[in-house]
């Protein structure tokens, strides 16, 4: 769930792509280093940026 603050911080698509970007390079780096319990945290963080930023984002609020 995304507080009216963060909803307008996250408005423009740049800084929503960048997030997610970020935690899904952190997560293929996790993957990568045989380290699977930060890699399922990382994947669940990338999904909830895919859904909230993405899938559920509300552009004309």
């Amino acid at each position: 769930m995304l507080s009216e603050k963060d909803k307008e911080f996250f408005r423009p698509m740049w800084r929503r792509v960048l997030a997610t970007a970020l935690c899904g390079g952190w997560a293929i780096l996790e993957w990568s280093s045989a380290q699977p319990l930060w890699a399922v945290l990382a994947t669940g963080f990338t999904l909830y940026c895919l859904w909230n930023f993405f899938y559920k984002f509300d552009h004309d609020a």
